[in-house]
């Protein structure tokens, strides 16, 4: 996916208190400021550091091509703790997806091995465990054969991974034949070709659309949400696929 960011683009505030502040994430735009190609300058962090003007601390991440809600603390103590939330899995993370063919309600449990950040990194050879939840929301039949078969199947699911490895989402998609419509590392050429020319999509039809977690200041329930933006949404009208 080819965006162009620069330091003026909006970046819209889902929650903001003393201690955190929850946004919105462009697709194609890099959290960190340390996975910048080396001719780019913009990065999430850098925007909402800017919008904020007082220093952030990232607790977790979402893929480049991925959109959604994303939450960054605003000291050291929240971080921390919501650091520890998210290693220790006790966040509930909800991701919408429009995938090829029309899969199952399931449970995916399938380990992973961990994937680098970078090319230096060292990891272990074994796999991690790895689950996600499934659930299907809606499917639709077109009558075009973008395949091998005269007609082509797509759905809108629900994702909950109940792990956090690299692009766990993705390669579990992968793992049961259903990819992510526009994954160009797991996903099918042919069918994110189609989405290109007929519907004008140049992303991954991934979003993190709610995420979960307990305040660590006041242990209340917070719930962020973020619907799926315009480049997500129209592709659902175009398929006419609304079930979220």
């Amino acid at each position: 996916m080819l965006t162009s960011f620069d330091r003026d683009t909006p970046i819209t505030v889902l929650y903001r208190d003393a201690h955190l502040i929850a946004v919105h994430k462009p697709a194609g735009m890099v959290v960190h400021p340390t996975d910048l190609a080396r001719l780019e300058k913009i990065s999430l962090m850098g925007l909402v550091r800017r919008m904020v003007r007082h220093r952030i601390w990232p607790v977790h991440r979402l893929d480049r091509p991925t959109s959604g809600v994303i939450v960054f603390a605003l000291d050291r103590a929240t971080a921390s703790e919501l650091g520890r939330q998210f290693r220790e899995y006790e966040m509930e993370k909800r991701y919408l997806a429009v995938v090829r063919g029309i899969p199952t309600d399931q449970e995916i449990d399938h380990p992973l091995k961990e994937r680098p950040l970078y090319r230096s990194d060292m990891i272990r050879s074994e796999p991690f465990d790895a689950v996600t939840r499934l659930r299907l929301l809606e499917s639709v039949e077109l009558p075009v054969a973008v395949g091998r078969y005269p007609t082509s199947r797509y759905a809108l699911v629900e994702l909950t991974p109940i792990s956090g490895r690299r692009h766990q989402l993705r390669r579990h998609m992968k793992h049961i034949f259903h990819p992510i419509i526009g994954d160009t590392t797991y996903g099918d050429g042919v069918h994110n070709r189609f989405f290109r020319d007929r519907y004008a999509s140049h992303r991954l039809l991934l979003a993190a659309v709610e995420l979960k977690l307990t305040h660590p200041q006041t242990g209340e329930a917070l719930t962020m949400t973020a619907p799926p933006d315009a480049s997500f949404s129209s592709v659902l009208k175009e398929l006419d696929l609304t079930g979220f």
